[in-house]
């Protein structure tokens, strides 16, 4: 239990700001889960909406949550916010850090130290045995791949071995430096002795939803590659159990997410986009200190808790437009081969 929920605060807080008024819309169970499609047609009552869900879901997965979640505001251009859960606390991020790692080498990408075609070389003693992805399932050492290739594992399957391929083009000391330069001095990397290689290190809920609204935006990247990285975190195999788990194939594609989990941590950040592809809602989710911390699966309560809310969060933002620049998903359909 932490501070928060320990004081009885949750994001009442939170919600009451939203409101401008001294307490929030009523938490009752099953209010969220209303019609929220012709109730929440406003960005402040969206927000209002979502705070009430984020307090009554974390509070009944229980452990320590910190979140920063945002509505755009199409008409008043500042997105209105709807949790601002212990927002700099600054703590680790495991795989949702892969997202500023991706950022860090498409830096380079853009910048032409690199190129998306160039290979990077697989070998044995590079692989993380018994990781997540796919790399550590080849059982064919050595080979090579493209670093495209290597940052489309890194962020639909969350591949643990390309986040080394990715140390091999940008070091530890670079990687960080990239991400101070773009102004996120808490989302860094963890340096270890061999220089190619690091822990994911650590970030701010803050800091990540600024990550992802800069993304969408288009001033963390050039267009090319803000193309590239939105197009893998929305891909039919990036991560579905958690806030992408109860929608169809048109509404996960609206989604840019990237899941992190370790331990007992199980985090989540992303965005969701309206049907036009303008950024509408984006989230920063971090938890730790559920119970069944063994449980990397979909039953997990953090996990459960997050995939009730990403249903809430999709219906209480249909009927409203996002803002600036409009990202359509890639038309993906399943092939049947030939």
């Amino acid at each position: 239990m932490n501070r928060r929920t320990a004081l009885g605060l949750g994001t009442v807080a939170t919600a009451g700001t939203v409101l401008g008024a001294g307490t929030p819309a009523s938490a009752a169970p099953g209010d969220a889960d209303a019609d929220l499609t012709t109730a929440a047609a406003t960005p402040q009552r969206v927000a209002a909406r979502v705070a009430e869900a984020y307090q009554r879901e974390t509070t009944q997965a229980g452990g320590n949550w910190q979140a920063y979640v945002s509505v755009a505001d199409a008409a008043g251009g500042t997105p209105v916010v709807a949790v601002a859960d212990d927002p700099d606390q600054r703590l680790e991020a495991y795989s949702v850090n892969k997202i500023a790692v991706a950022t860090a080498v498409l830096d380079k990408v853009d910048r032409g130290l690199l190129t998306l075609d160039q290979r990077v070389d697989v070998t044995a003693a590079i692989v993380v045995p018994g990781g997540d992805g796919i790399f550590s399932l080849d059982n064919a050492y050595p080979s090579s791949v493209t670093l495209g290739h290597a940052l489309a594992a890194l962020l639909t399957v969350s591949d643990d071995t390309a986040v080394r391929l990715c140390g091999l083009v940008c070091p530890a000391a670079e990687l960080n430096a990239i991400l101070v330069a773009k102004g996120f001095p808490n989302t860094q990397v963890e340096p270890v002795a061999n220089p190619n290689r690091f822990f994911l290190g650590t970030s701010t809920p803050r800091e990540t939803h600024e990550l992802l609204r800069a993304l969408v935006a288009g001033t963390l990247l050039s267009p090319a590659s803000t193309a590239f990285l939105l197009n893998l975190l929305r891909s039919p195999i990036a991560f579905t159990d958690g806030i992408r788990r109860t929608m169809s194939s048109e509404e996960r594609a609206r989604i840019a997410t990237k899941a992190g989990w370790f331990g007992s941590a199980r985090h989540e950040a992303g965005v969701i986009f309206d049907a036009s592809g303008a950024a509408v809602l984006t989230y920063a989710i971090f938890a730790d200190g559920q119970a069944d911390a063994d449980n990397f699966g979909a039953t997990h309560p953090a996990v459960q808790a997050r995939a009730r809310l990403g249903r809430i969060m999709m219906n209480a933002t249909s009927r409203l437009a996002g803002a600036g620049r409009h990202y359509r998903p890639s038309r993906q359909r399943p092939s049947n081969g030939g």
